[in-house]
């Protein structure tokens, strides 16, 4: 087939990085268009970057000149992926909408929008059809904060099946979700920071959307109550949670849990998308597991990983869940978010 042209907003930093890796050799998309602030406009690539990434900057894109984000000359792309700065995404990424181009962000800015997809496909695609109201020519659609993307994963397979009355989170949310230069790390090395600004508004509102209903064209809100802490610890890539649950009638056992998310198969299978994993979810039987070093990659770090599901004496159950704060938590659910949007509406892109 023939790729798609896509760029990326934001290209320079963190979550723009994770794209430019991710989306090299990416077998329907590729990166026509980059674009960053205006210090950055003007400049090759790689000499606007600080590239923080394993593996070396794409050679295609390392002489690519950056635009800046206004720019109507996008050389073709027909989707924006987004990681801008929520100061500006707003305003830009309705910009690019407008132009009538697929926006798919990363940004907090437009998720709670009544007309605008939040998406963790696997648990909500449905939810896309939400673009069918936008009144601009192209569309935005979002994917959740990355702290609440992973227990929503969990919550979401076990709330079709046994309602959810409430969730307690306590987050353990590693260093990359800060960006960078981030944190400094005379604040975080043998260190706990109890705060992350905004982190629990949006643990705490976001997953009622993705768990709500569609009806009408609209999203009846999930009927659940979340209590959320977020902490900051000294971990590169990875959030840990600690996650409480009670249902709202008689709850299941430890094993029918356990079967129920680790025989969950993701709907998206019938698309045949290549970022998307048959079984999004792992459950894990060792007693010390999840770990962010060793489990947050698992899978091309699209798989939440699921560990210590047992008895708890406040709520029905208590475990640990984990996620890959810059894959499933921002870059790489935007491209399959993306990689939806083309296969269910590709008349968009003609």
């Amino acid at each position: 087939m023939k790729k798609i042209g896509v760029g990326i907003l934001g290209a320079t930093g963190a979550v723009g990085q994770r794209f430019i890796q991710l989306l090299e050799n990416h077998p329907w998309f590729e990166v026509v268009f980059i674009a960053a602030s205006q210090k950055s406009s003007g400049k090759k690539y790689e000499n606007a970057v600080k590239w923080k990434q394993t593996t070396t900057i794409p050679w295609n894109i390392a002489n690519m000149t950056v635009s800046n984000v206004d720019s109507k000359e996008i050389n073709g792309a027909k989707i924006m992926f987004s990681g801008l700065d929520s100061s500006v995404a707003e305003e830009v990424e309705q910009f690019y909408a407008k132009m009538g181009i697929a926006v798919i962000s990363n940004s907090k800015n437009h998720r709670m929008d009544s007309n605008i997809p939040l998406l963790i496909p696997e648990i909500n695609y449905e939810h896309i059809k939400l673009i069918e109201n936008q009144s601009w020519s192209g569309v935005i659609i979002t994917n959740p904060n990355c702290s609440a993307t992973f227990f929503t994963m969990v919550a979401g397979v076990l709330n079709k099946k046994w309602k959810i009355k409430n969730i307690n989170v306590v987050t353990m949310q590693a260093i990359s979700g800060a960006g960078y230069p981030g944190i400094p790390s005379y604040d975080i090395l043998g260190n706990v920071i109890p705060f992350i600004s905004g982190e629990e508004d949006k643990m705490e509102t976001e997953p009622l959307k993705i768990m709500g209903e569609l009806k009408d064209n609209q999203i009846e809100f999930a009927d659940i109550i979340i209590s959320a802490q977020a902490n900051r610890v000294a971990v590169i890539d990875g959030h840990l949670e600690s996650v409480s649950i009670s249902f709202k009638e008689t709850p299941p056992t430890v094993d029918e849990i356990i079967s129920e998310l680790q025989n969950y198969e993701s709907p998206l299978t019938k698309f045949n998308l290549p970022s998307a994993p048959k079984y999004p979810i792992r459950v894990m039987i060792e007693d010390d597991r999840p770990q962010p070093r060793l489990d947050a990659n698992f899978e091309n770090g699209m798989v939440t990983s699921v560990g210590r599901v047992r008895k708890d004496s406040i709520f029905d159950y208590k475990m640990a869940i984990l996620g890959h704060n810059t894959l499933k938590g921002a870059a790489a659910a935007a491209i399959l978010n993306g990689e939806l949007l083309y296969s269910l509406y590709p008349e968009k892109f003609k």
